[in-house]
């Protein structure tokens, strides 16, 4: 099968940072689907995972954390899906990823795709609904129906892949949703997407919001970089209020004052935890994604899809990196087709 892999950790202008290969087709196991993979998208964590280092891989490493495609088999155990079944996941980072003709996936970490939804359309969402519903509404305590009315929320990084759909879960929710975005055309899209109020995270947060009127705000989700705002999030929030976090920070931080003086709560949130540790409710992810696609579907939610790549090769991955990597992507860039 054709496959996009790596065997050395390179900067991602260097052409063998990414390359095309052929690769045995793999067998489903127990719990397993074999998925004729014909959408991917890219996210930080691609970037992050193939970072130049010194390290060298014996057998090419394929990359890919968000597909969405036709089931071909599955395992022994495997009950709710069948070939020909549409599906959409974000899998597991501890195995082969998504960036292949077939991949295998757990089934307990998959989500169907409604019959009204373009398949590239369902790439976009899935690592960025999991971590965005997890944070909101399973990490942090609110519900997901009404959790949010009467509570004001700061998302910092609004217009990126999570912050483009966590505007929307929290709108649905009843938060007052203050984004932040640097440039006009981020700051529209956050809009578009329902955010109340846009402001600059290059400028300092605290006075912004307090031309908005919100002295203080009741939820924080900072999406960009947690060390740089941790010490403006504490100010910002109010008492008992709660920071949901999914970038791991470049020191040590401060949970002392003002965090303990009022109660804040501190939420971290990694979508690979379920299936990394193997927790009892992997299957929370399949139903995650069943709700979130049939949001979009409905039109509830908005699609994250901006821009669209094909085929999916070495050359449109390394393009697609690149992007991601130079900080100007807004919501979710797709490839399509082999």
């Amino acid at each position: 099968m054709k496959a996009v892999a790596l065997t050395r950790y390179l900067p991602i202008d260097d052409p063998n940072a990414l390359l095309d290969v052929e690769l045995p087709q793999p067998v489903p196991g127990e719990h397993d689907l074999l998925v004729r993979v014909e959408a991917v998208s890219v996210n930080p964590v691609d970037t992050k995972v193939r970072s130049p280092k010194p390290q060298v891989e014996s057998q090419p490493r394929v990359l890919g954390y968000d597909a969405a495609g036709t089931v071909e088999a599955v395992g022994a155990s495997v009950t709710q899906f069948k070939a020909g079944d549409r599906v959409l996941y974000a899998g597991d980072i501890t195995r082969s990823g998504s960036n292949a003709e077939y991949q295998l996936v757990d089934a307990r970490l998959v989500g169907h795709v409604p019959p009204s939804m373009d398949l590239a359309d369902a790439a976009a969402l899935p690592l960025t609904a999991i971590t965005a519903w997890e944070l909101l509404f399973q990490r942090m305590p609110f519900d997901s129906e009404n959790g949010g009315v009467g509570r004001s929320l700061l998302i910092i990084g609004g217009a990126g892949g999570v912050g483009s759909i966590a505007i929307q879960l929290a709108r649905r929710a009843g938060f007052a949703v203050i984004a932040t975005a640097s440039r006009d055309e981020t700051a529209d899209w956050c809009r578009t997407l329902g955010a109340e109020h846009v402001i600059n995270h290059r400028q300092p947060l605290a006075p912004q919001l307090s031309a908005l009127g919100f002295e203080q705000v009741d939820a924080v989700l900072n999406l960009a970089d947690t060390e740089r705002y941790w010490d403006t999030v504490g100010e910002i929030l109010a008492p008992q209020g709660h920071v949901g976090l999914i970038v791991e920070p470049a020191a040590a931080l401060k949970i002392g004052d003002p965090y303990k003086a009022k109660c804040i709560g501190i939420h971290w949130e990694m979508m690979f935890a379920r299936p990394r540790y193997k927790t009892m409710d992997q299957n929370e992810q399949g139903r995650i994604l069943d709700r979130v696609a049939e949001m979009v579907a409905s039109g509830e939610l908005r699609g994250t899809r901006t821009e669209t790549l094909s085929p999916i090769n070495a050359a449109n991955l390394r393009r697609a990196h690149g992007q991601l990597e130079s900080g100007s992507s807004i919501g979710k860039l797709v490839l399509s087709g082999w």
